[in-house]
């Protein structure tokens, strides 16, 4: 895990090679609070080597459990000797604040010991993300909560064991579904999660638990069945590599005119990525798992069938995730065509579009939630200027477009970046990025 600092990037330069994705981060966030269902041995491999899993992991060691990391991306942990009173110290008060992850503690340590407390957690600064679809979820499978607004903390507790129930939640929340699923595994009886959301993350932490023991029906559907277990076992899992660095990789080939190989890149899971990038007039070759991206000196937007401008958005899954919207922007800049792009999940991802105006790009900011993109089909080439990460996903969005523009760029706030990136700068300067890392 690298240490917070600067990037500068001196852009320009055409990349070629072959790089392997990182293990899913918003995959680890999960099943990194599922081993603390069972007493017994959980081993995970691929896990990715950045800020919000090493945060998650120490949170879990000072909760008590055996942690040993048998490989640089594979941890063996052991929940047997938990401390449920470690959640009311002032360093897992800190620590939990910092990463937004912290919430899924909530449901295996309520469904286990019967009672847990959270700080509101951090994470990007894109919006509002509320607690209630984890909170009302939990108090229906016979959680209690409270809030104490003077040390900013909410309490869970349950009368015995947590009893299953028919849920239909209100938001299809990734975060929120895991969060129940995980309590409703132990839970006493049957539990129907209706509107449930369905993205590979949770399909992994959903099969994760049925090697662990727990019965759930409907995977890979928005309906999820469970029928409560007194106990889960322990289990090996390997994560699915990272959709989200997958597409960046294809943003990043086409606006430095590269050609860029994604190994394993598991295509069966990457659900409508692939070919929203094609609309964008990117070329992706599957070949076997991996996904080759020829260079090309231009792409071409599509329109729709009736000739009007494309639109892209963001949906749950299987819609396109919202994590890549940033990089369809930017992508969209150098592009021949014009796109809008409308962001509905989060109402603050868009302002950092006011660097890439500073860079050159023509962007019509609509309002906090669309804006129009009109390429420049290269006549243009961005050029180089000095911009702070406001976010993960766009901050690697910027690192993109500095890496195609003309002159050098100096980007900071990057510990943002490395929250969701693993040594990006390492690796892509092994396909001849020119990137320098100041440390703060």
């Amino acid at each position: 895990m690298q240490t917070a600092g600067t990037f500068v990037v001196e852009g320009g330069h055409v990349l070629n090679g072959e790089i392997i994705p990182q293990g899913a981060k918003n995959e680890a966030l999960q099943v990194l609070c599922a081993v603390l269902l069972t007493e017994e041995p959980v081993t995970i491999s691929n896990l990715p080597d950045i800020r919000d899993v090493a945060m998650l992991i120490q949170l879990i060691k000072g909760l008590g459990v055996k942690v040993e990391q048998l490989a640089p991306d594979t941890y063996r942990f052991e929940a047997k000797d938990v401390d449920v009173d470690y959640v009311l110290t002032q360093d897992f008060i800190r620590d939990a604040s910092k990463i937004r992850g912290s919430v899924m503690l909530i449901g295996p340590l309520l469904a286990r010991y019967g009672r847990a407390s959270l700080p509101k957690p951090g994470g990007d600064k894109i919006g509002r993300r509320r607690l209630d679809t984890h909170l009302l979820g939990l108090e229906q499978l016979g959680g209690h909560f409270s809030f104490d607004g003077e040390k900013n903390l909410y309490a869970f507790r349950s009368k015995g064991r947590l009893q299953g129930c028919y849920l239909h939640m209100e938001e299809i929340s990734v975060t929120g579904t895991a969060n129940v699923v995980m309590a409703a595994v132990l839970a006493e009886g049957e539990t129907t999660i209706y509107n449930a959301a369905c993205e590979p993350y949770v399909q992994q932490l959903c099969r994760m638990l049925q090697q662990m023991g727990a019965k759930i029906n409907g995977v890979g559907s928005n309906r999820l069945h469970i029928e409560g277990v007194a106990s889960l076992s322990g289990t090996d899992h390997r994560l699915l590599p990272d959709m989200i660095e997958i597409g960046s990789f294809i943003g990043l080939a086409a606006m430095t005119k590269s050609e860029i190989t994604i190994k394993d890149a598991r295509v069966d899971q990457l659900g409508i990525i692939p070919h929203v990038f094609r609309r964008l007039g990117i070329t992706i070759n599957v070949v076997g798992d991996d996904l080759h991206i020829p260079a090309q000196e231009e792409y071409e937007i599509q329109s729709f069938i009736d000739g009007s401008i494309l639109t892209v958005y963001d949906a749950p899954w299987p819609g396109f995730t919202p994590d890549l919207m940033s990089v369809v922007l930017v992508v969209a800049t150098q592009a021949k065509g014009s796109i809008l792009v409308h962001q509905k999940m989060f109402e603050s991802r868009l302002f950092f579009v006011d660097k890439l105006i500073d860079m050159g790009a023509q962007i019509i900011l609509c309002d906090p939630h669309r804006a129009t993109v009109i390429g420049l089909n290269r006549r243009f080439q961005l050029r180089g200027i000095e911009m702070t990460s406001p976010d993960i996903r766009a901050g690697v969005a910027l690192l993109i477009a500095a890496l195609s523009a003309n002159g050098k760029s100096v980007i900071r706030n990057i510990h943002q970046i490395d929250r969701g990136y693993e040594r990006i700068d390492e690796r892509l300067a092994a396909l001849g990025a020119k990137i320098t890392r100041l440390e703060e």
